[in-house]
């Protein structure tokens, strides 16, 4: 495993125990009721993109291994694979502050296009080693 994979798939590995514990986390909070049913689906959409989006991750990580990218490409890959994770899944939190509400939707779709550039680069070094 090259420089970059290894150290985006340790990022990654490293990430996933930081969701599990803020899904447990929002089990309690949940328990107190204290937040609007806004709130609540906000924090629910945000650690489940975290979750799901790493485990994407770690997965297109191996996927790249496998590619004939230069390394140049694989950093760039990887950096948007991170940031895409980070936000799109952090989009959803910033809609819990009051009045950021058009800016986690910004976010969250700043995301989605990194990360529908790291998938259409990794399938391009997949179908074109």
């Amino acid at each position: 495993m090259e420089g970059p994979l290894r150290l985006f798939t340790v990022i990654a590995l490293v990430s996933l125990p930081t969701v599990m514990y803020g899904g447990y986390a929002l089990m309690g909070v949940l328990r107190d009721r204290k937040l609007t049913e806004h709130q609540r689906n906000m924090f629910r959409a945000g650690h489940a993109h975290a979750g799901v989006l790493l485990v994407l991750a770690l997965v297109a990580l191996q996927i790249l291994g496998q590619t004939g990218l230069s390394d140049v490409a694989l950093w760039i890959v990887c950096s948007l694979l991170l940031f895409g994770v980070l936000a799109q899944s952090g989009g959803f939190f910033l809609h819990l502050a009051p009045g950021k509400g058009k800016l986690g939707g910004r976010v969250t779709s700043a995301g989605a296009v990194m990360l529908g550039a790291a998938m259409l680069t990794t399938a391009y070094g997949v179908a074109f080693p």
